[in-house]
């Protein structure tokens, strides 16, 4: 086994020794331009590709260089057992990544610390790991992608793709891409062997290549739905390039903040709605939404974006430190670290990591803070409730600021706002809805109070949720009245709206399941319409009766290997199907049983 490792490693080694030096320069020369630990989200999930994009091809080549018939009998006629060569070939490249991809990170960030003022936490330290993983994983994507049956070769890259679900962070992160990393070697162990076309004896085993059959294939079936609208935008009658529906929510999103006003009040007795109207249509808009997605995490392995700020009047920058939980000071002219930044006059470190949104203004999930350049210090300016998360910047509204939470829409005097500490709100209006539906929000002011209009149905846009807006009336004694609402028109097909559940209702509620909580998408449980339950309820029917017709053939499972499929078709619908068809096609297809092994010569 130590031979097989050997050998591979003296085949790579000159290639593993010039990625080692031509990363270490890339990284490097992209260390001088800027701090890599300060990047946002994107950059860090480019980067990531491409150390996956290196581990796949490596693992296509190397498995492609040995799939030939007769270098892979010679290579099998060992007195080893598949199990252990694989290892052996897998430990070998996974040593060559981590001192290609992973070693040069871990000079880098290494290299800051020493060398630099630039912070470095210990959430920092995981990142050559993570990298170092992620190559690995895309390893082992290719290699089981070029062992893989023609048919299902493909499907293999949808595991890695799992990386992207569920918004895990910090060790979470690592956790999950151990369990990828896990699974593929698994998936490795169980197709090594001499036979490449046959499947494994066990039910296990078959399972085990079954799952991203699934995966894939509920993937691809969703996407065909894009193919659909693809056409209808050529047709040119498709909502989002051409005039919507009228009384939809496109119609109303596209609307300026007057008319959606306007549409809200334009049924209901009240005495009020007519001076209201002329208000509004003498009176200023003020347009208020969700800015913010989300927040930093602790220890999160990416940032949503820059944690740092500059402070030009005394040339310094302040770069957050999740580790301390407060601002570190480097002087740009000579490069320093100069003291620190926390809250308040006593520079307490802060309750969870700032997100800078300018030179002087900072958010987290409880409020926004204002940094003072000649005090040096930072102080609250919007503290909210506990339990709420912010959603919006404060904006005007009239003589008053208007800031969005995930549960209520807050008033401020705008002098104490920007005077005051912490101000007490002088009014509170709750949201109607949830703030994951919420698209717009629109304020006029009044004699007495304001006007407010809420516009939901983000979740509608091609997607299951319902659209409608509701007007409000917040007194100035602080009460609230709801003046006007109206329950908007959806812009697309019942059956599109819901495609991605009809088609296999338990998948399509896994990724919802495996989601991190995120106070800021949280969003109102969709209804299934009677129609899409009764088409959901056919779909696997079909299912079910195309297994069995299908499954009535295939003399070569065993009576509980059918029934196994026939439970994932009918319980998973048509991804099993297509499932099925990939794992046991007809006697005759290319890359079934009775094919022969495919030679990559």
């Amino acid at each position: 086994m130590f031979d097989l490792f050997k050998n591979e490693w003296l085949r790579f080694r000159a290639w593993t020794v010039a990625a080692l030096v031509v990363h270490l320069a890339v990284l490097g020369f992209f260390g001088r331009m800027v701090d890599p630990l300060q990047q946002p989200t994107l950059v860090y999930q480019v980067v990531a590709s491409v150390y996956g994009t290196i581990g796949l091809l490596l693992g296509l080549y190397q498995m492609g260089s040995y799939r030939r018939p007769s270098t892979w009998l010679y290579l099998l006629h060992r007195p080893l057992p598949p199990a252990r060569i694989a290892a052996a070939l897998a430990a070998a490249v996974a040593v060559m990544l981590l001192l290609a991809i992973a070693l040069p990170v871990l000079a880098l960030i290494g290299g800051q610390l020493m060398l630099s003022a630039r912070v470095v936490d210990a959430r920092h330290w995981l990142l050559p790991l993570s990298a170092g993983l992620i190559a690995i994983i895309g390893y082992l994507a290719g290699a089981n992608a070029m062992l893989a049956p023609r048919r299902r070769a493909a499907f293999v890259l949808a595991l890695p793709l799992l990386l992207f679900a569920g918004g895990a962070s910090g060790l979470a992160a690592i956790a999950l891409q151990l369990g990828v990393l896990g699974w593929l070697a698994l998936l490795l162990r169980v197709q090594f062997k001499a036979d490449l076309d046959s499947l494994p004896d066990s039910g296990p085993a078959q399972a085990l290549v079954a799952s991203p059959l699934l995966i894939g294939a509920y993937g691809l079936l969703v996407m065909a739905s894009l193919g659909y609208q693809l056409v209808w935008m050529m047709l040119g009658s498709h909502p989002l390039n051409s005039t919507p529906p009228p009384g939809g929510f496109l119609e109303a999103s596209r609307a300026d903040g007057q008319s959606r006003l306007l549409a809200g009040m334009a049924d209901g007795d009240r005495p009020e709605l007519r001076l209201w109207r002329e208000q509004v249509r003498l009176s200023e808009v003020h347009a208020q939404g969700v800015q913010f997605e989300g927040f930093p995490v602790r220890h999160q392995l990416t940032n949503p974006a820059p944690l740092e700020f500059e402070d030009d009047a005394r040339q310094l920058r302040w770069i957050f430190s999740h580790d301390t939980l407060r601002f570190a000071g480097v002087s740009l002219l000579d490069r320093r670290r100069d003291g620190t930044l926390g809250l308040g006059d006593g520079g307490a470190p802060f309750a969870q990591p700032m997100l800078p949104v300018g030179d002087d203004v900072m958010v987290a999930p409880d409020g926004v803070y204002a940094y003072d350049s000649e005090t040096r210090k930072v102080h609250r300016r919007v503290r909210l409730p506990a339990g709420e998360t912010l959603a919006g910047m404060p904006s005007p509204a009239g003589e008053s600021q208007v800031v969005l939470s995930d549960k209520a829409l807050y008033f401020y005097d705008a002098r104490a706002l920007a005077e005051d500490e912490a101000p007490t709100p002088t009014g509170r209006l709750p949201l109607p809805g949830a703030i994951g539906d919420l698209a717009d929000v629109d304020v006029v002011e009044l004699l007495d109070g304001h006007l407010v209009s809420f516009l939901f149905g983000r979740a509608s846009i091609d997607g299951p949720g319902r659209s409608w807006q509701q007007v409000w009336w917040l007194r100035g004694d602080g009460r609230a009245e709801r003046v006007g609402a109206r329950t908007l028109g959806q812009d697309f097909p019942l059956a599109l709206r819901h495609y991605a559940w009809w088609l296999s209702p338990l998948m399509a509620e896994l990724p919802a399941a495996l989601a991190t909580p995120d106070a800021l998408k949280v969003r109102e449980a969709v209804s299934r319409p009677t129609p899409m339950r009764w088409l959901a309820a056919g779909v696997l029917l079909a299912s079910a009766l195309f297994a069995g017709w299908w499954l009535r053939a295939r003399h070569d499972l065993t009576r509980r290997q059918r029934l196994a499929w026939w439970l994932a078709c009918t319980t998973l619908g048509p991804p099993a199907v297509v499932s099925l068809w990939l794992q046991h096609p007809p006697a005759d297809a290319p890359g079934s049983e009775a094919s022969p092994l495919p030679s990559f010569a």
